[in-house]
């Protein structure tokens, strides 16, 4: 299942481009157009840069959610249910592929924070941190192949793929919550993609910013987060693909 959904690039290397060249604009965007960010201490490409690679494991899902409702509309699951395999092996595979496709994009990403100046701590924590964004990602993508299956058709993924967009904005990846009202502040330390992204400055040396209890235990926020979601998630996202074989 991961070789089919691999042979898959190679018949469509725009979409793989176009999905690891959007989030180096939104980097170059916020780190020269934009930039700012208020309440930010230190150098502002140190807290940028965790930030987009927190926010770019929360989007970039509708791929992996149009392949999946393209499967099951095109009757290739059909297909695949006279063959001796596991229940929710097809979602499987489609995930590694999404993983690797994550990886690939976080190195991109990485190379081009260097190139903007910004020098990560090295060692077992830089290695923790990108293990904190592909455990988001592994996350979020299980959320994302459960509301597709939920939408069942692709022309639906684009409006169930709006809902991620609060979850990546109502976040710290631009500027520290102390800086905002209360309120929202509030949220925004609570949001899952924040706890990831606050966790990875720390493991990378840069100021995190904040005295809340989600802020002063951003890293086990960054574990519990995932984990919850996937305990969540997949299995609903396996079971209602196991319903469609009855």
């Amino acid at each position: 299942m991961t070789r089919r959904e691999l042979a898959h690039w190679a018949r469509q290397p725009v979409q793989v481009v176009v999905g690891l060249v959007f989030p180096v604009m939104l980097l170059l965007v916020f780190g020269y157009l934009i930039g700012g960010g208020r309440g930010v201490s230190g150098p502002y490409v140190d807290f940028l840069v965790p930030g987009m690679l927190a926010l770019t494991m929360a989007f970039g899902l509708e791929g992996t959610m149009l392949a999946v409702t393209q499967d099951l509309n095109k009757g290739v699951v059909d297909r695949f249910r006279s063959m001796p395999m596991v229940s929710g092996t097809v979602l499987v595979g489609r995930a590694v592929a999404d993983m690797l496709q994550s990886a690939a994009g976080l190195v991109v990403l990485i190379g081009v924070g260097y190139a903007m100046g910004w020098r990560p701590g090295g060692g077992v924590g830089f290695l923790a941190a990108l293990g904190l964004l592909l455990l988001f990602r592994f996350a979020m993508l299980w959320v994302g192949i459960h509301l597709a299956m939920v939408a069942g058709r692709p022309e639906l993924v684009q409006a169930v793929q709006i809902l991620v967009w609060p979850v990546g904005f109502l976040s710290n990846a631009f500027a520290v919550p102390t800086s905002m009202p209360g309120w929202l502040g509030a949220v925004v330390e609570w949001n899952p993609l924040s706890a990831t992204a606050t966790a990875v400055r720390e493991l990378w040396g840069a100021g995190a910013g904040g005295s809340s209890w989600a802020a002063e235990h951003a890293g086990v926020l960054a574990v519990g987060w995932p984990v919850v979601l996937v305990g969540l998630f997949l299995p609903l996202a396996v079971g209602r693909f196991g319903r469609l074989r009855g």
